[in-house]
């Protein structure tokens, strides 16, 4: 497909009223049905929207839901243990977004009667909520005519103008193309055309609903090489021992409160090294940001006298565990 010329004047008037008519008539053809667009609650809205940060779509469902049984109020979330919490989101990784979570909760009771804010600059001053994610709240639930920028969003704007759009930049154009009648839902369907046909690889530029309005109509060129991954290989314990005939006990370990990562929450004991001639339980692959990880893990080799605490199997799914630790003991089927 022949690449068109960078298109002048585009953000005229006309270009944002085609821009956005065609991209909300798709997205109110083909979105995606979502748990959390069943319900414009900003509670349900707030919930989905620190989850899915950083975080895949299909990971999220589940903990979404889940998480609401636990939780179903801001008043229920706010009343909890911090230890409850960590438990509720473990899995999803990034903890200090379920640690920030409940201290807002707690401001939301405290200081707003158990209502949440209904501007974004409002919205903004609660722990753990930055510019975009008060941006979605806003829009979504209270209508607020403010635009959201995301890794998708900035993909998508980037693309249609050609240009390199960083920092403030990036925020004008969004606010400027925004249909503010319908600003929660032009915000979704931006994003929603990021992480479905204007993927960072290989766009899917003939399902594009605004394909002929697009600089690019496809990658734009590259600034630079992406970040090498780095490789490693890491080793832990796995100690089991029954109580009796119908379940056990696990061994786990807790990282330490001023940990930088993850602090206070509970693990396997890793191992420094194996010498051992056997072979592994078994072996896993797991990778954080640019580091992809080799993980074997071994029955046996860590004393509870040293460290940790055996943990009864029926026990772990209240237990905040890193996502590494469930991913270990879901592969020994004891999650």
């Amino acid at each position: 497909m022949k690449k068109p010329q960078s298109i002048p004047g585009l953000l005229s008037n006309s270009h944002r009223r085609r821009f956005r008519r065609s991209l909300l008539a798709w997205y109110d053809r083909h979105r995606r049905d979502l748990p959390w667009r069943a319900s414009r609650d900003p509670y349900c809205v707030w919930l989905s929207e620190i989850m899915l940060q950083q975080t895949r779509v299909a990971a999220v469902i589940e903990h979404y839901r889940n998480f609401l049984r636990r939780f179903p109020t801001v008043q229920k979330l706010a009343a909890a243990r911090e230890a409850s919490v960590l438990a509720a989101w473990s899995g999803l990784g990034y903890y200090r977004r379920a640690r920030m979570m409940h201290a807002a909760a707690k401001v939301i009771v405290r200081e707003h009667g158990g209502k949440f804010p209904a501007s974004e600059e409002k919205l903004r001053a609660l722990p753990g909520i930055g510019r975009y994610t008060a941006a979605a709240i806003a829009s979504i639930a209270f209508d607020e005519p403010v635009a959201v920028v995301d890794g998708n969003v900035e993909r998508v704007l980037q693309r249609q103008s050609g240009k390199r759009l960083a920092g403030e930049e990036l925020w004008t154009w969004a606010n400027r193309l925004l249909e503010a009648k319908r600003p929660g839902d032009f915000n979704q369907a931006m994003m929603e055309l990021g992480a479905v046909a204007c993927t960072p690889r290989a766009p899917l530029c003939l399902t594009c609903p605004v394909v002929e309005m697009c600089a690019t109509r496809g990658e734009l060129a590259s600034a630079g090489k992406p970040a090498r991954q780095k490789k490693r290989e890491i080793h832990y314990a796995l100690n089991y021992r029954n109580r009796d005939i119908r379940d056990g006990e696990v061994l786990l370990v807790q990282r330490a409160g001023d940990a930088s990562l993850m602090p206070g929450m509970w693990e396997l004991p890793e191992l420094a090294s194996t010498n051992d001639e056997r072979s592994p339980a078994f072996t896993l692959r797991h990778s954080i940001t640019v580091t992809d990880y080799t993980v074997r893990v071994w029955r046996g080799g860590a004393s509870s006298r040293e460290f940790g605490k055996w943990i009864p199997v029926e026990r772990l799914g209240k237990v905040a565990l890193t996502g590494l630790a469930r991913k270990i003991l879901r592969k020994a089927e004891m999650l």
